[in-house]
C-alpha cells in the first residue's frame, strides 16, 4: 500500500519490481497481484477508450444466382485472384472479366500474398472503373460478382466504386460453383500459360503475362 500511494498509476508489476529492488525479497508478480486484490489496489492510469472500428466486412447476396445470361457489355463482371507459378516466383493475378464476351477488362499481378494484396486489388479495380467510364458505361448498372475475400468485403473496396452504378454480388462461402465462369477461365488461363506460353521456364513471367493478356483480349474482341 505504501508503494502504491507514492505512484497510484502503478500496476502490480511495477509495485513488485520496486519492492524487490528496495528489499531484495524474492517473490512473483502473481503474489503481488493477489495482495493488491486483497488491499483493493488498482492502478489509476487512464486507459484509452475503446473506439469501435466500424463495419469491417460488407457482405452482399448472390444476385446472379446462376443466371449468367447477358445482353450487353458491362452488364455482369466477375473478378478473382488466381495463382500463376513460375520457376522463379509465384504470382497473384487479379483480373476483371466481362461475362458478355469473356474480355479481360483489367488486371494486375504481384508476387503472391495469398490473394490479399490490397494495392494490387485496387489497381485492378481502378483499371476496370476507368474502362467502364471510358467506354460510356459509367452510369449504366453493372453487377460485379466476387467471392467473400477480405479485400472484396472491405469498406475501402466498397467506397472506391460506390459512384459507378455498381451492384455487388457475392458467392457463398466455400462455394466456387457460385462463380463458374471465372473458375473455368482460371483453369483455361493456367493451361494456356503453361502449355502454349511456357511461363514456368521463362525468366520474365510478367512480360509473358502481358503478352498473353493481349492475346486473350484480342480473342475476346474477335468473338464479340
Amino acid at each position: 500500500m505504501e508503494y502504491w500511494k507514492r505512484h497510484k498509476t502503478n500496476g502490480y508489476r511495477n509495485i513488485a519490481k520496486q519492492i524487490r529492488h528496495k528489499t531484495g525479497w524474492i517473490f512473483s508478480n502473481w503474489l503481488c497481484h493477489k495482495v493488491c486484490k486483497q488491499l483493493h489496489i488498482r492502478s489509476r492510469a487512464r486507459l484509452p477508450k475503446y473506439a469501435h472500428p466500424g463495419e469491417e466486412n460488407i457482405l452482399f447476396p448472390n444476385l446472379i444466382d446462376g443466371d449468367w445470361t447477358t445482353t450487353r457489355p458491362f452488364e455482369k463482371i466477375v473478378t478473382d485472384t488466381t495463382l500463376i507459378k513460375n520457376k522463379h516466383q509465384k504470382l497473384d493475378l487479379t483480373y476483371y472479366l466481362d461475362v458478355f464476351n469473356l474480355e479481360m477488362i483489367s488486371w494486375d499481378a504481384v508476387p503472391t500474398r495469398g490473394g490479399n494484396d490490397t494495392a494490387s486489388h485496387m489497381r485492378a479495380l481502378k483499371g476496370f472503373l476507368n474502362e467502364k467510364t471510358k467506354r460510356g458505361y459509367k452510369g449504366v448498372e453493372t453487377i460485379l460478382h466476387s467471392d467473400q475475400g477480405p479485400v472484396y468485403t472491405s469498406s475501402a473496396f466498397f467506397n472506391a466504386h460506390n459512384n459507378y452504378s455498381i451492384k455487388r454480388s457475392m458467392s457463398r462461402v466455400g462455394t466456387p460453383t457460385d462463380n463458374p465462369v471465372i473458375e473455368a477461365i482460371n483453369g483455361w488461363i493456367k493451361d494456356d500459360l503453361r502449355i502454349d506460353f511456357g511461363i514456368w521456364r521463362l525468366d520474365d513471367p510478367i512480360k509473358t503475362l502481358e503478352e498473353y493478356i493481349w492475346y486473350f483480349t484480342m480473342s475476346a474482341w474477335l468473338i464479340d
